[in-house]
């Protein structure tokens, strides 16, 4: 049984990283001649590693559609060639080829996992400032980035607005404005300074600053200061502010539990970043629902098809599942739906799908 395991495994691990390589390889070649074409200035050593870096976030968004297609490949192939065929008499049932493959999708899952939560978010925000550096600064929305927080004093709660206007790649804020309203949403202070840092103790060093406060009570003048330093203490930690600034993609599934938890405790709406934490949560077991799409492919008879034509089928199936994933998370956006369910559709429907096509053709063929 151990090299039945070990045929079968390498056949199918040989088969994704051909189509893994192929895949990236396209990819490669379209962001490159992007980048080349977009670029006013700069050598094709700079675009190139500017691509080089984005490498790794395909590789992870493409890992269950590489999985389900050098699976089909592989198992169409040893199924034309009666490879399976003996496999099968040799006594590898229905069953432990059904859990042969769940065990190998388990360590797909895990590479998949891997890629996603450590080295696509470095490679990811490595792009990110290196296309910075370029342009002069991060790009954001034409309003800016806006945080929020609560903080509690001797007169009530006061919620605090914060306005980013721009970031450098060297991780400095530009065009800073800082609103602080007391419990009755009245304003009580405004904070303006041209650029900041963010430390590492919860304290924003802020330059050249313009902070004008209003009294709380009828009577009292309005205090108006300039001042060439100021240090703003607040809840506000680095990685809070990056995932403000950054792309969802440079971001790993602890970076989006932690700011969507912070979401939440700001009573923001927090739905969007919560999605992402379970799509990217679950991604990753995709990779067992198309080794199982992929297994009744195993036992067609070759009459009904070439391998061609099942590795067509299989792309086709492929681009339904990232269809149907993304078609889930807008709906489940404008629907309201539960983080979690919205995720896990795509993969319960194509695991159900593929099991029973499974016992339908254990059963009948």
């Amino acid at each position: 049984m151990k090299t039945l395991r070990r045929m079968l495994y390498r056949e199918i691990f040989g088969s994704v990283l051909f189509v893994a390589l192929a895949f990236l390889s396209l990819f490669f070649f379209i962001d490159f001649v992007e980048e080349v074409g977009s670029r006013a200035q700069g050598g094709m050593t700079i675009a190139a590693k500017s691509v080089a870096l984005l490498v790794p976030g395909h590789l992870y968004e493409l890992m269950p559609i590489c999985v389900l297609i050098g699976a089909i490949y592989a198992l169409a192939r040893m199924a034309q060639s009666s490879e399976f065929t003996i496999l099968r008499t040799g006594g590898l049932g229905p069953g432990r080829a059904l859990w042969l493959l769940s065990v190998l999708g388990l360590a797909f899952a895990a590479i998949t996992l891997l890629i996603g939560d450590f080295v696509a978010p470095h490679t990811g925000r490595a792009a990110v400032i290196l296309k910075a550096e370029r342009r002069g600064e991060v790009p954001l929305e034409r309003t800016g980035a806006w945080l929020k927080e609560r903080k509690p004093t001797a007169q009530g709660e006061h919620a605090i607005s914060v306005n980013v206007g721009g970031v450098r790649p060297s991780g400095e804020l530009k065009a800073i404005r800082i609103f602080e309203f007391d419990d009755q949403q009245r304003l009580v202070s405004r904070l303006e300074a041209a650029r900041g840092w963010v430390g590492a103790s919860g304290t924003w060093n802020l330059m050249d600053v313009n902070r004008v406060e209003w009294p709380e009570g009828p009577l009292g003048a309005v205090q108006v200061q300039t001042l060439p330093s100021f240090e703003w203490t607040t809840t506000l930690t680095p990685s809070v502010v990056s995932a403000a600034v950054l792309p969802l993609e440079t971001m790993s599934t602890w970076d989006l539990w932690q700011y969507s938890s912070h979401l939440s405790d700001q009573e923001q709406a927090a739905q969007r970043h919560e999605f992402q934490f379970w799509k990217r949560a679950l991604y990753p077991l995709a990779c067992i629902v198309m080794l199982a799409l992929a297994l009744p492919f195993a036992y067609l008879h070759a009459r009904s098809g070439g391998v061609s034509l099942r590795v067509f089928g299989g792309i086709l199936l492929g681009i339904s599942f990232v269809l149907l994933n993304n078609l889930a998370g807008h709906v489940g956006l404008l629907r309201n739906w539960t983080p979690w369910m919205a995720a896990a559709i795509p993969s319960l429907v194509y695991l159900g799908l593929s099991l029973a096509a499974f016992f339908w053709l254990i059963r009948y063929r």
